[in-house]
């Protein structure tokens, strides 16, 4: 008979943060204890304590791992469309489905962003965190960019914080009256602001595509 095998510290964390999310959802981040956190992940205290050194860490690492999560499908969408223009609609498709299925998640952001308003330690960690979703953002930005031969009508550190205000807005927005944002308002925003590089990205490979006429070599002169 096999003994139990202890999970992995990786396992562990995704077991913390799995339960995190359900409890925070649930209660909120204030009214939450790290105890009904390790309760509802089926661990103790310490071992929460072993992978996260506080709770505001915990959440902070829940909305990186969010953010990196929307980034990943959300590019994983344009970069497997025929075109530029699918690729956007694909974007704003992924954004926004995401943004209706977890609005905890900007519940969450929005309760720690209060909560961090009058302690410095807290804003200047939210601060570090946001920076480091900004940049991961701006480099998947920039190797999408290369590798589509696209020009962004932003600087990629720009167009980050851009996409980032603009889910996490509309958000808001649909938690108070969904019915205020339509599914495909985020394309069309997303479409005025790139369409313009998209479209002339889409019409070189159009000219490209297109079967070349065929040079007639020039004729030799008739001998008399």
């Amino acid at each position: 008979m096999t003994g139990r095998t202890r999970p992995t510290r990786a396992e562990t964390r995704r077991r913390i943060l799995d339960a995190a999310f359900a409890v925070f959802g649930e209660q909120g981040i204030a009214a939450t204890k790290l105890t009904e956190v390790a309760a509802a992940a089926g661990l103790t205290k310490g071992a929460v304590y072993s992978s996260f050194a506080s709770k505001d860490e915990l959440v902070l690492a829940l909305m990186e791992e969010h953010a990196a999560h929307r980034l990943e499908a959300s590019l994983a969408s344009f970069a497997e469309a025929d075109d530029g223009g699918a690729g956007l609609a694909n974007v704003a498709a992924v954004l926004m489905y995401e943004m209706r299925a977890d609005a905890v998640w900007h519940r969450l952001l929005a309760e720690f962003f209060a909560m961090a308003h009058h302690d410095d330690r807290r804003r200047d960690a939210l601060r570090r965190r946001r920076r480091e979703v900004r940049d991961t953002i701006a480099r998947a930005l920039n190797r999408l960019a290369e590798g589509l031969d696209l020009e962004l009508p932003l600087p990629a550190e720009e167009f980050a914080i851009v996409l980032l205000a603009l889910s996490n807005g509309l958000a808001v927005e649909a938690d108070i009256d969904d019915e205020a944002v339509p599914d495909g308002l985020l394309g069309k925003v997303l479409t005025l602001i790139a369409g313009d590089a998209v479209a002339k990205v889409q019409a070189a490979s159009d000219l490209a595509a297109q079967p070349q006429p065929e040079q007639k070599s020039p004729s030799s002169p008739r001998k008399r």
